[in-house]
């Protein structure tokens, strides 16, 4: 074997080990049938703290990545034996992951697609410059600490400024762009592990503090002004959908339970090659949960009015019947009493089997005007690392909880929904009922045994608390919520609180500690995703 293996000098680059050894930057092999002609390259990269190995052939290339690990390889297109490509297959079958840096003399488009297809890191055209050698060394080893440095750079000149911001948001709208820079750095900063994520942590918090009182001064002139409010749960068929089909547009409405924006910022990154967005958010009513919230968007009414209108739709809280098993006949209700005429199906997701048979049909919905789909698995989610212990260590934090999503959307036959949705001309509108929080903080409460068991929202008529902790709502009308008693009170956690009572408090404030939950007051819960999208191959 013909190693011609090139032993680097020390530079003034190059930091020495604790042993008296040297330790480079990194460890790089170099393939080229004329690596003789390369020397002053390799020389230059020493000097800038590179160990350099080389080879003059692909065999002996393939032989030295089953000998040692190299962190990039820079790899010649055209040598004699075998060629630049069958070396590049024959080291991805030793280390996949191996970044390869194609160094051609030709820009063939055959060879670029082949080269491409076996997942090169990046290709040179001969003849190379050493700026364009350290750049791609910088793009391909230091990316993430380059990335990383940026990004903390900016988000400390941001943090000033989104402080001030919170501080100026009086309206809704103000609030919707302050949630949306902190979710974009929220997403930025957990892309490099940054250390500033713990300020963003601080900063949201005190946006949510903020947000809290904003939606306390605001909240029930809203729901007086249901025509000049801002887009509440109960507005969005009315707003969105019936226009739409008003223009003849054939619509699927896709109701992802307990879905956020972030999640939906990760989500959207699968989507966009097939779809443009007009991305929105709007406001989830109080209780931020399923019974109330997803009901609101079916009927288009609050609370109180599908009580009162629909009673045998309607389930109380202290009904042990399902919450929301009512959803179709509330939309056909809804469509109804606007005089409307509008074909629909209504399909509940539950499972992958659900969904796969959502598929299988996918044809036949594309016959109705509106196909009204509800997705349960993020919800299930939240549920499901609330009470395992295995599913809390995989979803730890925010960013595990995203990943996750995601991992369960790409892999689900959800996905395959979107797939044939982008060959047809249909809009498609995506949003929720409601978001969730992951709480930290134990509020004691105390209620008889009729109140009910949300963390996040109590309603009794015997409830004891200190109203400093809560949004506290003792005329439930007012807020368009039905009012089992008469002396009914409803009251909300605000930011990352949650209910436990006084008994057993140590152990139930430490089990649901670090949980995901809905129902209350956070810009979370309340600011949630309302997309309309089309195909990018609409006809």
């Amino acid at each position: 074997m013909n190693n011609n293996n090139q032993h680097p000098t020390t530079s003034s680059n190059q930091v020495a080990a604790t042993d008296g050894s040297q330790s480079f930057t990194a460890t790089l092999l170099w393939v080229d049938d004329e690596i003789e002609l390369l020397r002053a390259y390799i020389i230059f990269l020493e000097k800038k703290g590179y160990k350099v190995v080389t080879a003059s052939n692909g065999r002996d290339a393939v032989d030295l990545c089953s000998e040692q690990t190299f962190d990039l390889i820079f790899l010649d297109e055209n040598m004699p034996g075998i060629s630049g490509l069958e070396t590049l297959s024959l080291i991805k079958e030793i280390n996949s992951t191996i970044p390869i840096v194609m160094v051609t003399k030709s820009e063939e488009e055959n060879i670029m697609n082949q080269a491409i297809g076996q997942k090169i890191a990046d290709y040179l055209i001969k003849p190379v410059n050493p700026s364009q050698i350290l750049l791609t060394l910088k793009k391909h080893l230091n990316k993430r600490e380059l990335q990383s440095e940026v990004i903390d750079t900016t988000y400390r000149q941001n943090f000033q400024q989104i402080s001030l911001q919170i501080n100026d948001s009086y309206t809704l709208d103000d609030w919707k762009d302050v949630y949306r820079k902190l979710v974009f750095w929220e997403l930025e900063l957990s892309s490099t592990n940054s250390e500033m994520s713990e300020m963003l942590r601080t900063q949201k918090a005190e946006a949510n503090s903020a947000f809290s009182k904003f939606v306390r001064k605001n909240y029930l002139d809203w729901l007086s002004s249901a025509d000049t409010r801002p887009t509440m749960s109960p507005d969005i068929f009315k707003r969105k959908i019936f226009p739409l089909l008003n223009k003849g547009e054939k619509v699927f409405l896709i109701v992802f339970d307990n879905f956020r924006y972030d999640q939906w910022r990760v989500i959207s990154k699968e989507l966009a090659a097939d779809f443009t967005f007009d991305d929105e958010l709007y406001m989830s009513i109080l209780p931020t949960a399923t019974q109330y919230a997803r009901n609101a968007i079916f009927a288009g009414l609050m609370p109180n009015q599908i009580a009162q209108l629909f009673p045998d739709l309607w389930v109380d809280e202290d009904e042990d019947e399902g919450k929301n098993l009512n959803e179709e006949p509330l939309i056909r209700t809804h469509i109804e009493r606007y005089r409307r005429h509008d074909t629909f199906s209504y399909n509940k997701l539950n499972s992958a089997a659900d969904s796969e048979r959502l598929v299988g049909q996918f044809r036949n919905l594309l016959a109705n005007d509106l196909n009204v789909i509800v997705v349960n698995f993020i919800d299930m989610l939240s549920h499901a690392r609330t009470e395992s212990k295995m599913v809390r260590e995989l979803a730890s934090d925010e960013t595990a909880y995203r990943s996750i999503t995601t991992s369960w959307f790409m892999h689900s036959p959800i996905r395959e929904l979107f797939r044939l949705l982008a060959d047809t001309d249909a809009h498609i509108v995506i949003t929720t009922d409601h978001g969730s929080i992951r709480v930290n903080n134990p509020v004691k409460v105390i209620g008889d045994k009729n109140t009910n068991t949300n963390l996040r929202y109590k309603l009794g008529k015997n409830l004891s608390y200190n109203q400093k902790d809560v949004y506290e709502l003792r005329d439930p009308r007012r807020a368009s919520l039905p009012s089992p008693n008469i002396s009914t009170t409803y009251i909300f956690a605000q930011c990352d609180d949650f209910f436990a009572y006084p008994n057993n408090y140590n152990y139930y404030a430490s089990y649901y500690r670090n949980t995901f939950q809905h129902g209350g007051i956070s810009m979370e819960e309340m600011l949630i995703p309302l997309i309309s999208m089309q195909s990018k191959h609409r006809k």
